[in-house]
């Protein structure tokens, strides 16, 4: 594309000397000569070169880096790169290598398409390591650039879809975890069945402290705080293990008014709040 623009630039230059020098003459003389023809024949002919090869190019996965500073180490470079591209988006590999061909260039590849544009647009001309990038979409698809690794685009989105298998395997065995525990508490405070307790009695006891379970595995003591806290008298929140937690209010009846509000709160679409008074 280089080449085509200079090309473009050094007819574009002959073709205004050509017309000072033509028009010093007579101008029919000018619009008839072949030097002229033949200037606008080629500017033509780059023009539509210029523009196929945009339109060859389009929008992908993956966008190709160059003018990088070929004397950084590839881990730093690596590390460098990924921390600026990653601010757009989820990048699910970055390529640079330090053969002679492949010096000062890098592949960065995005799992969405509008990520890779949007660093695309942001990121021309950042400077990195005391150069300018110049970025553009690769010529190649993702799945191509991937094959390099020998890692396929199909391998990739079935070790995707395992994760997430495992990680919903693992929310739904805690949250089994935490609903057993907090039977087993249950039963321990009622009795054994037939003596006559009142169950609902128990669990109702009033207290400043509540006890929080069904809480999903990435829940902290700050995100408990940050809910809890909306509340008047709030003093602490604790995550505990197991998928519960415990907040406490100075008193009983603003306890009793956090539970009434978060009873049943989704904090995921699978997770929704289990709240009691905490025994006594």
């Amino acid at each position: 594309m280089c080449v085509c623009v200079c090309a473009l630039i050094v007819n574009v230059i002959i073709f205004l000397l050509s017309a000072n020098e033509v028009e010093c003459f007579h101008t029919r003389v000018f619009f008839s000569s072949l030097l002229y023809r033949l200037t606008v024949v080629i500017i033509i002919i780059n023009i539509i070169i210029i523009i196929s090869f945009n339109m060859d190019i389009r929008p992908n996965h993956t966008l190709y880096v160059n003018n990088l500073n070929d004397k950084v180490k590839k881990n730093d470079l690596k590390r460098a790169l990924y921390y600026i591209f990653g601010q757009h988006g989820r990048l699910i590999d970055i390529i640079a290598m330090k053969t002679m061909k492949m010096r000062g260039q890098a592949f960065i590849i995005y799992q969405d398409i509008t990520c890779a544009t949007q660093a695309y647009r942001s990121l021309q001309g950042f400077q990195l390591f005391q150069r300018p990038m110049r970025v553009t979409y690769a010529k190649k698809d993702s799945q191509q650039i991937i094959s390099l690794k020998g890692v396929s685009a199909e391998v990739q989105k079935r070790r995707e879809e395992e994760r997430e298998k495992r990680k919903r395997k693992k929310m739904a065995q805690r949250a089994a975890a935490a609903a057993a525990a907090l039977q087993a508490a249950n039963q321990s405070v009622n009795g054994p069945a037939g003596t006559g307790g009142d169950v609902n009695a128990l669990l109702d006891q009033p207290n400043h402290i509540l006890f929080v379970s069904n809480l999903p595995e990435e829940t902290t003591d700050a995100m408990l705080t940050m809910l809890f806290s909306q509340f008047s008298g709030f003093k602490e929140a604790r995550r505990a293990a197991g998928g519960v937690g415990f907040v406490e209010y100075e008193t009983e009846t603003q306890a009793a008014a956090a539970r009434s509000a978060y009873e049943g709160f989704k904090l995921t679409p699978t997770h929704a709040m289990q709240i009691t008074f905490a025994k006594k």
